[in-house]
Parts: C-alpha cells; sequence; structure tokens
C-alpha cells in the first residue's frame, strides 16, 4: 500500500485573473473551530456577512447572501430561480463569459436573443438599449468585467433603462467586486453576482449575490419549500417551481432570514473566509481598494509597454485588473508560461477562443494586486522572454514601474 504524503503546496506568485493569492488573514479564518449551521454564534457571523455585503456591492438590497459553489454556481441560482421555460433573455456577448450566460439560460428553457461583438471590443450601451426595445425581454443577462478579453461593460446607462422597459438587469460582477465600482443601486441593476476568488481574495467556493425586491417578486410566485421541511403554511402546488432545488433562492432567503430553514448544511469554514475578505475589504476602504488596483495596474502597464510589448487591451473600457500582452510574433506562449512556473514560480494566464494563443493575461487582482509582484512578474517576464529570444527593451520594464511607484509616492507625501 502507498503511503501518502501530507500535502505541502509549492509556493506560487499567482498573477492570473483568478483564481489569485489568498490573504493570510483569510487562511487564518478558514482554521477557526467549526459551528454548527443554526449555532447562535454562527448565524450572528452570517448576519454580519449580509451586512457587510451590501456595503460592498454598494447597496441597500435587504438580500445580499453567498451560494455554496463556485462563481458559476451564483449565476445558475439567479437565472434558475429567475426564468421559466419560454421567457426571453437577451445577452450581449464580448467575450467568453457571455457564453456561458447564454449556456444557463438555455438549459432553463429560456428564448434566447444575443449581440455579439468582436473580442477586445465593449457594446456602446445605446446600441444594447436598442436592442432591448426591439427585442422586449423579459431579462438582459450581461458580464461586466470580462476576464478573457479583459474589457468592462459600462452599465450605468443600461439598469435605469431596464427599469424603464421593465427588463429584469442581472449582472455578472464575478470578476470586478471588489476591485472596481460595482453600484448596484446607483447603477439600478437588479441582481448582481460575485465572485470569491478574484478581487475579494478568497478561495473559489461561494459566490456572494444580491437583488432587489424585483427580482423578490419573480421568485416568490415560483417557491416551493421541499417536503421533508415544509410546514402547512408552505404551497405544495406551484405552477412553474424553481427547476433546481439546491439553487433555490427562494428557499435559500429562508436559510438566510429569520426561519433558517434547514435548506443545507453550510460550508462552514467558506463562510469564516468570505466573512474575513469582505471584512479586510471594508477595512481597507473601497475607494483606497480601487485607487491600489488603478496604481499597481499603471505600473505593470508602464512596465510592460517599456520592454516594448504590445497591450492588447490598451482601450479606454479596459479592466482595470486584467493587463492582455499581445504574444510577440515567433515566440511559443505556452513555453513561456511553463518557463515562468518553473523557473520563478509565477503563474500568468493564456486566453479562449479567438485568442487562445495569442496573448497572456496577467491578472492584478486582490492580494495578488501589490508591489512586489509586479515588480518580480516584471523583472521574470523579461528573463523567460530573453531566454526565448524575444527582441524586447532590456531594464526598461522594471524602471518604467518603479517610476511610477516613486510618482506615487511623491504625490502622497
Amino acid at each position: 500500500m502507498n503511503a501518502f504524503k501530507e500535502i505541502n503546496s509549492p509556493l506560487r506568485t499567482i498573477m492570473t485573473p483568478g483564481p489569485v493569492e489568498v490573504d493570510p488573514r483569510v487562511l487564518r479564518a478558514m482554521s477557526t473551530p467549526i459551528l454548527g449551521q443554526f449555532d447562535p454564534a454562527f448565524t450572528q457571523m452570517m448576519n454580519e456577512t449580509m451586512e457587510m455585503l451590501r456595503q460592498v456591492f454598494q447597496t441597500k438590497n435587504h438580500w445580499a447572501f453567498p451560494i455554496d459553489g463556485t462563481s458559476r454556481a451564483g449565476i445558475e441560482a439567479v437565472l434558475c430561480s429567475v426564468l421559466k421555460p419560454g421567457d426571453r433573455v437577451l445577452i450581449p456577448i464580448y467575450g467568453r463569459f457571455g457564453y456561458l450566460l447564454t449556456e444557463i439560460a438555455e438549459r432553463n428553457g429560456a428564448e434566447i436573443h444575443i449581440m455579439e461583438c468582436e473580442w477586445g471590443e465593449v457594446f456602446n450601451q445605446q446600441e444594447i438599449i436598442n436592442e432591448m426595445k426591439k427585442v422586449k425581454p423579459k431579462v438582459l443577462a450581461v458580464v461586466h468585467g470580462e476576464t478573457s478579453t479583459g474589457c468592462m461593460q459600462p452599465l450605468d446607462e443600461i439598469g435605469p433603462a431596464c427599469r424603464e422597459l421593465d427588463v429584469l438587469c442581472i449582472v455578472d460582477a464575478v470578476a470586478t467586486i471588489g476591485g472596481t465600482n460595482v453600484k448596484v443601486d446607483e447603477w439600478e441593476l437588479d441582481a448582481v453576482i460575485g465572485g470569491t476568488q478574484k478581487c475579494l481574495s478568497v478561495p473559489s467556493g461561494m459566490a456572494p449575490i444580491t437583488y432587489n425586491d424585483r427580482v423578490e417578486q419573480v421568485i416568490a410566485v415560483r417557491k416551493k419549500v421541499e417536503k421533508g421541511v415544509a410546514t402547512e403554511q408552505d404551497r405544495s402546488e406551484v405552477q412553474h417551481p424553481i427547476s433546481s432545488n439546491y439553487f433555490d433562492i427562494s428557499q435559500l432567503q429562508d436559510y438566510w432570514g429569520p426561519r433558517r430553514l434547514n435548506h443545507h448544511t453550510e460550508a462552514t469554514s467558506m463562510l469564516y473566509a468570505l466573512r474575513e475578505g469582505v471584512r479586510i475589504v471594508l477595512q481597507e476602504g473601497l475607494k483606497e481598494r480601487f485607487e491600489r488596483h488603478r496604481l499597481h495596474e499603471k505600473a505593470l502597464v508602464k512596465g510592460i509597454k517599456a520592454m516594448g510589448l504590445g497591450i492588447f487591451n490598451d482601450v479606454p473600457w479596459k479592466l482595470p485588473m486584467v493587463t492582455c500582452i499581445n504574444i510577440p510574433a515567433g515566440i511559443d506562449g505556452e513555453s513561456v508560461r511553463t518557463m515562468l512556473l518553473q523557473q520563478f514560480g509565477i503563474e500568468i494566464a493564456s486566453s479562449f477562443g479567438p485568442l487562445h494563443g495569442k496573448i497572456w493575461r496577467i491578472g492584478t487582482m486582490g492580494y495578488s494586486c501589490r508591489k512586489e509582484n509586479i515588480l518580480f512578474v516584471l523583472a521574470a517576464l523579461e528573463a523567460v522572454l530573453i531566454r526565448h529570444g524575444a527582441s524586447i527593451q532590456m531594464g526598461e520594464g522594471l524602471q518604467a514601474a518603479l517610476n511610477v511607484y516613486e510618482s506615487a509616492n511623491l504625490a502622497a507625501v
């Protein structure tokens, strides 16, 4: 019989668009002793997490809680709780994760209408508004930050237009929550899904969501409590019950609310992690956290350009936490990524679809978004490109990044 050794994970500098390095304070929180899910000490933590999530989402919505599962679990929970077969959905696609929204909506029997633009572009908001007037959907489902292309779709005009047209605006903010503004109330977004493994610097395994009364009214008429825990007050006959039991938001409301419906066993350690992660975000301050992401993005971009490399998403709608770099002609992008990992312990990402093999993606998210990481990845990338025979401006990348940091220090004095 093999004697398996205890886990001894290698240390990595993770500079992908997710997952990212987990804040050490979050790791410590995860080692906290397990409590029962209805222990008053634990339900107090649940309530505190909801309160802090409202602040991170910049909303006064009553409902703001996590779905147990990875980010797409949150997307699936919202869409399957809102959509019934035949409902019309409009999905603007400008990268990989617009197709994920389409996939989930299709599997719930929705009538899908899509609009597409070239990867690397985003939509003029009026284009989407005009299409909504034409299609008349029940739901507009859209990605806020598309990590596959490093681009960010503006939403400030789309949300109010959805309200005027009586369309539910459901937003995938997995990549953006905790790293840049996601103004749920100001932009009049009806439901928003976040992720833990990106700018919140919490391990993958929970998906914070928030939604307003408009969404709650839609799911209330589809509520069907499972027989094993239902009471006489719960309706037994529902015309279009939510298709999933696990992702049934109407039951999850009762789990996170005063009723404490015994719907599932909570992922206790993940709740500890999320609570600590959002506490850290609020301790830093949303404005300060967003400025930190912008500063390190600026240093990275300046360094990449000074090295002589091209930025794929060098556009006004660039996602602040993802920088996409054009792979130089004649250079094997996967060989560069492999050497970075093997020789330096640094992980960067490739991309998908039409961009596969054409760009590298460097994430500067959450705890990974630090000065030492930016300087390390620039130095390592230069060394690896030299070994691959790339024509670059040696030594210039680090100097350009250092200039950004020195200027920021002077400005702060």
